[in-house]
């Protein structure tokens, strides 16, 4: 029996998953899965969970069931590629003939001192929990910083404005505007938004130093009982620690069959492989079809396309509390209750095929 393993059941390996099974895995091939928890998460509302305003439920959906799938709970310390073993946090090695890592990413501090110390996450299940319970133990008039207004510190900073206006929140932003990778017209009405609901946008910021319940911008201190960091990711340290060529982000260069150039039975998919795209869930589902049409092409012993066609991604959306959104669609930008209403169908559905 062959062994494929799948490390982090996130949105590219669940689709994996979906795609091999029922009724497209060879008879002589099993499937290892191993997260550190025992069901798939859905990431892109993990900053509801962090301002209380969803359950933790919510964001759980159970991985499939199938005689043979195996699901491994434990935490991944290393790879050896040349073995073909995963070393496991207090458990035996185990051994893969193909594996594919979608291990996900966690925050990128860009070297500020303190940042990684005194600052609370929401980029996996536990740190979102931990920062539900930590925002929402927090007296009327504290003061919440935000360090980023990339998507993810937006729909937080909107979300927790919400569920706790008697709190002071503070949103730092590098740049000009907020939202930088999206059209200005898009970032003033997000920020307009802001203003409307009592949010505070501190643009052109360069956070120097965080303490604890204080930051620096430009040097100069800022008190807050909680900051909370938003302002960039960074591959898995599993695999930023892995032999072979990587991008500023420590994400793996692969080939375009999605392996790497020195050993074609390791996969990488998700935020720890190197893409001229941003990370995304739609971006690991569709190099998720790809690898699963590399297996069981090679499964046959059929030949491989020389190239995949471009992924294509149908757009961006994102949430402004629970009645307004904004997003891209096919390079359109699209804001209010629409933007809003299209975000949580989206979000029914994916649970609806996948629950």
């Amino acid at each position: 029996m062959k062994n494929l393993v799948i490390l982090g059941g996130g949105y590219g390996g669940m689709k994996i998953l979906n795609e091999l099974l029922p009724n497209h895995l060879p008879e002589d091939v099993t499937i290892t899965l191993v997260d550190r928890v025992p069901y798939h998460c859905l990431k892109t509302e993990y900053y509801a969970l962090a301002a209380g305003t969803i359950s933790d439920k919510e964001v759980r959906v159970a991985f499939p069931e199938h005689p043979c799938l195996e699901v491994k709970y434990g935490e991944v310390t290393g790879i050896d590629t040349n073995d073909r073993k995963i070393k496991m946090k207090d458990a035996e090695p185990l051994a893969y003939d193909d594996l594919i890592i979608g291990l996900g990413c966690e925050d990128k501090y860009h070297d500020v001192q303190g940042a990684d110390l005194f600052t609370y996450s929401i980029q996996n299940i536990e740190k979102a929990r931990h920062t539900y319970s930590v925002l929402n133990n927090l007296g009327p008039g504290s003061v919440v910083g935000i360090v980023g207004a990339g998507l993810s510190g937006v729909e937080l900073a909107s979300e927790l404005s919400e569920s706790r206006e008697d709190l002071n929140i503070k949103l730092f932003d590098r740049g000009k505007h907020i939202l930088s990778a999206f059209p200005e017209r898009l970032s003033k009405y997000v920020e307009n938004w802001f203003v409307r609901n009592n949010v505070e946008i501190i643009n052109n910021s360069n956070i120097t130093k965080v303490e604890e319940n204080r930051l620096y911008n430009h040097d100069e201190p800022i008190d807050c009982d909680v900051i909370v960091w938003t302002a960039g990711i960074q591959a898995n340290e599993i695999v930023r620690n892995m032999d072979g060529e990587k991008d500023r982000m420590g994400r793996m260069i692969v080939t375009p069959h999605h392996h790497l150039p020195t050993d074609e039975h390791v996969f990488i998919v998700g935020d720890c492989a190197s893409s001229p795209h941003a990370p995304s869930a739609q971006l690991a589902e569709g190099q998720a079809e790809q690898i699963v049409e590399v297996l069981k092409k090679r499964w046959n012993g059929e030949e491989l396309p020389a190239t995949f066609p471009p992924i294509k991604l149908k757009g961006i959306l994102g949430s402004l509390g629970k009645k307004q959104g904004f997003g891209m669609m096919a390079d359109r930008a699209i804001t209010g209750r629409v933007a809003r209403l299209l975000k949580s169908g989206i979000l029914w559905m994916y649970k609806f095929h996948n629950g």
